[in-house]
């Protein structure tokens, strides 16, 4: 009987458990938290207050690991939004048109929802067992092969469980390159992008009126304006509730005071969250996230032990503002599964399996840290790309807005449903070099877009403005 030990309990450790107990491996779950036996925030997951997007492409992943897991969710009170036929946009180059040509969409609901229903469907198995209110310490083993994990549980004396196989899925504050450097390995090579983001998030009840397919609504933050990016995302969740998070880069992030908050909203470059919010009732206190850095291991690089490996944001992790955490967790669990598909648990598994988790988050990466790079005061380990670069990238992103071939494109590399390089055909490239061919909508025009708003967006309620192109 094989045996395997998963460090940490959040979205790439349950997924990584299913994977293994699907392939007739005993899990152990090791988890530092409590979980709550309902839908609930914890203490271990600050993020959990903040904003949600599930992209399609991760959908379409956690599905194929947990069959039925969206539908469930979607009879639980999560929605469902096409990308950009349900989101009024307002993206750094414009307001974007609405269509509905193509399949990009997000599952939209609490963390709490999420989280819960995946823990459910995960331990229902009675190969995986949880281990709460545990320590992990160190691995057990050699640079060639690793055989346990030591951990701290409760007040019991450390021990170790032992492993024929181990997967760091601890996020952010992951310690597998220190335990790794202890078994004689070469540090991993960092790279890192920061541009110093923030969020200031809060729970709202929707007004009365608002109808069960009310639109989300995106503020994207520009870049290369030399000032500081700023943004916001109100997002229907379950419950006739919004969460809405304002978005900021350094220099510019939100205030969480009540009136600070509302200010911000208020200044943006379209006061529609604004507006909105105006008209909903708080739901729980202003909650702030900072410290929000694109981080990359290479841990795919290193001379991996046999029996270890480290997914999720262990191993990549990217500023929440792109929304692509939990689908990345998806993906890395189904390279995972590939690997064991291929050849089982045998010998080489790790390394091969950390090179595909690798490939499965490259893509993400390369578009978040490709926008990131340009706020003002960002830092840096990469080297910088041609002010050419930028400027087509803009020159893109502006053509998305009105070519509704250009937007499916973009939002199914948005929603991890295709690679970056899939944008980048003849026909796309053309369309791109031939410029705009459209004048860009007025605030009351994109709005006037989306019915479902009703009279939540009527003209009395956007404090009188006139309309104008962005």
């Amino acid at each position: 009987m094989t045996r395997a030990v998963v460090l940490g309990g959040g979205m790439a450790g349950m997924l990584s458990a299913a994977v293994l107990a699907g392939h007739g491996t005993d899990v152990t779950i090791v988890e530092s938290d409590r979980f709550p036996d309902q839908p609930d925030l914890r203490k271990g997951l600050p993020q959990g207050y903040h904003n949600h997007m599930f992209m399609s492409g991760g959908v379409s992943a956690a599905d194929t690991l947990l069959p039925g897991l969206s539908d469930v969710l979607y009879a639980a009170g999560a929605k469902r939004r096409g990308m950009p036929a349900d989101l009024l946009t307002l993206s750094a180059e414009g307001w974007y048109r609405r269509h509905r040509t193509g399949d990009a969409h997000v599952l939209l609901c609490s963390r709490a929802l999420l989280d819960h229903t995946v823990r459910e469907r995960v331990l229902a198995d009675p190969r995986i067992s949880l281990l709460e209110s545990a320590k992990a310490t160190g691995l057990d083993g050699s640079a060639a092969r690793i055989t346990g994990v030591r951990i701290e549980h409760d007040k019991e004396p450390s021990r170790t469980l032992p492993a024929d196989f181990v997967v760091d899925a601890t996020g952010r504050r992951s310690k597998a390159a220190a335990w790794l450097t202890e078994l004689g390995l070469p540090e991993v090579r960092e790279d890192h992008v920061d541009a110093g983001f923030a969020y200031a998030s809060r729970l709202y009840e929707a007004p009365p009126s608002t109808p069960e397919d009310f639109p989300g609504v995106l503020i994207q933050a520009q870049n290369g304006t030399g000032a500081p990016g700023r943004g916001a995302a109100l997002l229907p969740n379950e419950g006739n509730r919004w969460i809405v998070a304002l978005i900021g880069t350094r220099g510019g992030q939100p205030p969480t005071d009540e009136q600070g908050f509302a200010d911000f909203a208020r200044s943006l470059r379209d006061p529609v969250v604004a507006d909105l919010i105006a008209q909903a009732t708080p739901a729980g206190r202003i909650q702030a996230y900072r410290g929000l850095p694109n981080w990359r291991r290479h841990y795919e690089k290193l001379p991996l032990p046999d029996g270890f490996v480290v997914i999720g944001d262990a191993a990549t992790t990217l500023n929440p503002n792109y929304a692509t955490g939990m689908s990345i967790a998806a993906l890395g669990a189904v390279a995972l599964r590939t690997e064991l598909e291929r050849a089982g648990l045998a010998p080489g598994l790790g390394r091969r399996a950390q090179a595909a988790i690798a490939r499965s988050s490259l893509g993400p990466w390369q578009m978040a840290t490709g926008t990131d790079q340009w706020f003002p005061e960002a830092t840096s380990t990469l080297k910088s790309a041609p002010e050419l670069l930028r400027r087509f990238t803009a020159r893109f992103a502006r053509m998305t807005t009105e070519h509704a071939g250009l937007s499916d494109a973009s939002f199914k590399v948005a929603a991890l449903e295709a690679p970056p390089s899939s944008m980048m055909t003849l026909p796309a490239l053309l369309t791109v070099f031939r410029g705009p061919r459209e004048r860009p909508l007025t605030r009351q025009e994109a709005i006037a877009q989306y019915p479902e708003f009703g009279d939540l967006l009527r003209p009395s309620a956007t404090g009188g403005q006139q309309s104008q192109p962005v």
